[in-house]
């Protein structure tokens, strides 16, 4: 055995190892449970950061420990390869994004195959592969014959400058991210998957996934917003179509005093043509952010139509206003403007002195000051007509069976989740299969006609799609008349690549169907592992998908992720700054020294001494360039120590500070255990275990392994907990270091110890665990062996300790035997000198046992 632990030679071994064996390829085997691990695969960005390292490690972690308890695991590797950075580098870097996709892709699988991820590499797939993308597209043809795909007008983000829609997220402070014009409200034609189909079935399902965190499913459960209310009518004067509003607060309807429209309600725009102020303020709401959460910070700000509608209880006449608030996608694109009781409707009414009207009262009849606030409660009505008294509830119903009596209302379920909008008027993505017809129609593409090839070899300048400019692409043939046809230029959101990926690795060389039986075996996915910032579209988004394939034959369960674990952010624990003609760069603590002088503290970059400042803590991010570069880490200490690090310094779920220290912790700690077993081996072969023959000594030092075991198996398998199960290991490791029984039997203790080290590290840090369990004497391997059992009659003790309270107090220790009854307790514990000291002269009231922790004995 080497005396100097060298990480490179022995990760390349352990490697070299596991593919010429082919260990973690992955077959169908109905005799044994299946176990799929599944980690959010990633955007072929350029280079692994370290939030991919630690998705990746505690997937591994997990995978190899099914594994070991023998289980049939599948853990594949593949690539979200569609989307918007890949346009933006075929602009910087004058590539096509599909070659610098497809770079990146070779370099970060060399990255991923480095840290000794136990991948099932035959099932690679990337998104941007017609191979890939062709089924997608066969299931969206299927969609619309069925009805769930569908094309209408929605108003979109529009940058006038690159000619693209934006989402919400791209629009910063009202204009593009990337070309910087005011962004516009377009309405433009788009493509729809009808997934408020399935919202009951998206909501009710949440209930059965016991494995999911509750944080992720009450997102999920707002998300889709299922609310019951009444539409209410209200007529307006000269015009054929009443006004429907949506509430669920049917008990304030006699506190309404305004309505207000979106921008874009038809309502809105016709009052517009004759008033060029209206005109005027609808088209600066043009230029304002669709989304909601920038909706509800911006100043509410509005103007009156002129028109009024009536009341449909009292007959009053309302004024109708067009307001920045109120957006078209949701509900009907009116609402009923209620300032009582509502904080956004008081806002706004006290910013153009509407009126604010008192109908709600608290039940305890307590006094309400509207002119500081609106009463959200619910509680009695008052000044509500023949309805006041009635409580909020009970009104509600009442109100809402006048309403329908009078045929000015009905009662509805609606719900915050809209269809998924699924164009893109981008290039980077997968052709949208359908055809434009002037005498058909919208028509699809035949199955025969499958995959739409995206153009790769194309001149990408940024602005608009480069396939509207194709017409070897758009000019087609109409397979239903024969005439001509024009192909649809948008591609698809790339949510739809990441929403069934997971079922296609089950069969990734099938290349005659979408899925086949294999898919059934291997799904749902056992366990997994991604983001909190997943939670909604993605997982959402998944979890419909996998609806639609089950509804069209291809899978057999109800739901894609049976367990799923959303690690924390990796954070920068202190990053520095320095601001340059080029822009400001961030440098990790590793890149910076630390100097002292007469004028105080100062900062530099050890490879060029330009002064730095402290920028405080933050999430590591690549655009930031705060970053640590775990290939560099890789390099210097190995893969192991970057996993061990990883997996030590927070619980998954929990945010993880970085520490340059604590790597290095980790690196110390490997190479103490290889000298552990250097010491060990060096003594040659360790005879045989005979627990009937072991001192109290050594059975103390084994019973420690064995509690090490039984926490471990907890920690790895169920808690995931990884920190304290390695906590654990290096407790054990300081433990045997100081064992120095070199006796047969002291020696067969500690190869038993050195042993479950190794087994517990094999998931971890699997190439040092690898290298040590040969060492250790082991000719089978490692990767094959089955994960420690805790032996029961190894924890059993003959004596244990117990604390002895006096009064809550600890004052003293004992040892009892550890089969002793409840009196023999109590009377060691009176008769202890220490105790003694403290009841000397008092009355016992009672003697508290709390078996194997403590006693307590009350004394006045």
């Amino acid at each position: 055995m080497d005396e100097i632990y060298q990480p490179e030679n022995i990760e390349r071994e352990a490697q070299r190892f596991w593919e010429a064996s082919e260990t973690f390829r992955a077959t169908e085997d109905l005799d044994r449970q299946s176990y799929y691990c599944l980690s959010m695969f990633p955007y072929p960005s350029g280079k692994l950061h370290m939030g991919h390292v630690r998705n990746y490690t505690i997937g591994d972690v997990i995978a190899r420990y099914q594994r070991m308890l023998g289980r049939n695991v599948l853990q594949p590797m593949g690539w979200d390869a569609f989307g918007l950075p890949a346009e933006n580098a075929a602009i910087q870097n004058r590539v096509p994004p599909a070659q610098w996709t497809r770079q990146n892709i070779a370099y970060m699988r060399g990255q991923l195959k480095r840290l000794g991820f136990s991948y099932d590499w035959t099932r690679e797939i990337a998104t941007c592969e017609p191979s890939y993308y062709r089924w997608e597209q066969w299931l969206f043809t299927r969609l619309f014959r069925k009805g769930l795909v569908y094309k209408k007008t929605a108003t979109v983000n529009w940058d006038p400058v690159d000619q693209t829609v934006l989402a919400n997220e791209q629009v910063v402070d009202g204009k593009g991210w990337r070309s910087g014009a005011p962004v516009q409200r377009r309405a433009i034609a788009q493509w729809f998957l009808r997934i408020t189909a399935y919202a009951d079935e998206l909501l009710a399902a949440l209930d059965a996934l016991p494995g999911w965190p509750e944080q992720v499913k009450t997102m999920q459960r707002n998300w889709i917003g299922r609310s019951e209310g009444v539409e209410i009518e209200f007529a307006v004067p000269g015009r054929g179509e009443p006004l429907k509003v949506f509430t669920t607060r049917a008990d304030t309807l006699f506190g309404v005093t305004y309505m207000a429209l979106a921008a874009e309600h038809p309502l809105a725009v016709e009052a517009a043509r004759s008033n060029p102020e209206l005109a005027a303020f609808i088209e600066r709401c043009q230029s304002s952010p669709l989304s909601e959460a920038a909706i509800a910070s911006a100043e509410k700000v509005g103007l009156d139509t002129g028109l009024r509608a009536l009341h449909p209880l009292t007959g009053d006449s309302v004024p109708i206003w067009v307001a920045n608030f109120v957006l078209l996608e949701y509900g009907s694109g009116a609402v009923m403007g209620v300032p009582g009781h509502d904080q956004r409707d008081w806002d706004f009414a006290r910013a153009y002195d509407l009126p604010i009207r008192a109908v709600i009262s608290p039940v305890d009849g307590g006094m309400i000051d509207l002119a500081r606030a609106a009463y959200v409660d619910k509680g009695v009505l008052v000044s509500s007509g023949e309805f006041s008294g009635l409580s909020s509830q009970q009104a509600s119903s009442a109100i809402a069976e006048r309403l329908e009596a009078m045929g000015r209302g009905k009662r509805r379920i609606t719900y915050r989740l809209r269809d998924w909008g699924i164009s893109r008027q981008r290039y980077w993505g997968a052709p949208i299969p359908m055809l434009q017809c002037a005498r058909c129609g919208d028509v699809p593409v035949p199955d025969e006609d499958l995959p739409v090839v995206l153009p790769e070899d194309v001149e990408f300048e940024g602005a608009g799609s480069p396939l509207q400019r194709l017409p070897a692409f758009y000019q087609a043939i109409c397979p239903d008349c024969g005439g001509e046809a024009r192909r649809e230029t948008d591609t698809f959101d790339t949510f739809m690549e990441s929403s069934w990926y997971y079922a296609r690795f089950a069969c990734a060389d099938n290349a005659s169907a979408m899925l086949d039986s294999r898919a059934a075996y291997w799904t749902p996915v056992s366990q997994y592992i991604g983001g909190i910032e997943h939670a909604i579209l993605h997982l959402l988004y998944a979890r419909f998908y996998h609806k639609l394939l089950r509804d069209e034959g291809l899978l057999e369960s109800d739901e894609p992720f049976s367990h799923l674990l959303t690690q924390g952010m990796v954070l920068n624990s202190i990053f520095f700054r320095r601001t340059g003609a080029g822009g400001i760069a961030y440098y990790s603590p590793s890149e910076v020294e630390l100097r002292q002088d007469e004028r105080g503290q100062s900062a530099m970059l050890k490879s060029d001494g330009q002064a730095v400042e402290c920028a405080g803590m933050g999430t590591m991010s690549k655009s930031k360039n705060n970053g640590v570069d775990p290939q560099a880490l890789v390099e210097r200490f190995g893969a192991d120590t970057v996993r061990l690090f990883i997996l030590f310094a927070a619980p998954p779920e929990q945010a993880l500070e970085w520490s340059d220290s604590a790597v290095e912790g980790a690196y110390r700690f490997l190479k103490r255990l290889w000298h552990l077993v250097l010491a060990h081996v060096a003594g040659g072969p360790a005879p045989a275990l005979e627990p009937d023959r072991l001192t109290p000594a050594q059975k103390a030092m084994r019973r420690k392994i064995h509690e090490t075991i039984q926490k471990a198996s907890d920690d790895v398998g169920r808690r995931f907990t990884f920190n304290t199960a390695i906590a654990a290991v290096m407790e054990l490791a300081n433990a045997l270091g100081r064992f120095e029984d070199a006796s047969e039997q002291g020696r067969a203790v500690r190869q038993e110890g050195l042993d479950a080290i190794v087994l517990i590290l094999a998931p971890i840090v699997p190439h040092i665990a690898h290298r040590l369990w040969h060492e250790l004497g082991h000719s089978s391997a490692l990767v094959d062996t089955a994960w420690p059992v805790t032996d029961e009659a190894a924890l059993q003790r003959e004596v244990i300790d117990l604390v002895v309270q006096v009064n809550g107090k600890r004052r003293s220790r004992i040892q009892v035997a550890a089969d002793a009854g409840q009196e023999l307790i109590r009377e060691a514990a009176l008769h202890d000198n220490n105790v003694r000291r403290f009841i000397d002269g008092k009355h016992i009231e009672r003697i508290i046992v709390v078996p194997d922790r403590l006693v307590n004995v009350v004394a006045r």
